[in-house]
């Protein structure tokens, strides 16, 4: 385990990709629809949306009852948004995966997000979450399971 630190306001830069995906994650499936913004205010606009959506989270997570995941994260493969803008083929996978990683349910998707996404370790997701590692371990594995099936459902059902 460990021992508690002071984060370190020089060394936030680090993490900004990270952030990123996490945030992209979490809030891409809220720009999916055309969105009209005034006075040229994009990153006031989106930084709104940030924090509208995870108040909305946090929300509905103190609504739901409090409950006592195979794949390693490179088996999802997801797509470096960086690269989306300049290959249509690259973003279009981009908003598949994303799709289908914000449809998931809270509790897997928040696990996804922080394992897959943000690269957390099993240890420091669960720490994140607030749940034991066996059920990060067991949400992940369940979320990659749909994401899985909902970017290709013929294959994990046995169809054509």
């Amino acid at each position: 385990m460990t021992p508690e630190h002071e984060l370190d306001p020089d060394t936030l830069g680090d993490h900004f990709d990270r952030l990123y995906r996490a945030a992209w994650a979490l809030c891409g499936s809220v720009l999916t629809r055309p969105r009209v913004v005034r006075r040229d205010d994009d990153l006031g606009y989106l930084l709104r949306v940030l924090r509208n959506t995870f108040i909305s989270g946090r929300r509905a997570a103190a609504r739901r009852p409090q409950k006592a995941a195979g794949a390693e994260p490179e088996a999802l493969d997801l797509p470096d948004e960086r690269r989306a803008a300049a290959e249509p083929p690259v973003a279009a996978e981009a908003r598949e995966v994303y799709r289908a990683i914000a449809e998931l349910p809270d509790d897997f998707r928040d696990a996804l997000v922080a394992v897959d996404v943000a690269g957390l370790s099993y240890t420091e997701a669960s720490r994140a979450l607030k749940v034991p590692e066996g059920t990060v371990t067991s949400r992940l594995f369940r979320a990659r399971r749909q994401v899985a099936q909902t970017l290709a459902p013929s294959e994990q059902t046995g169809g054509a």
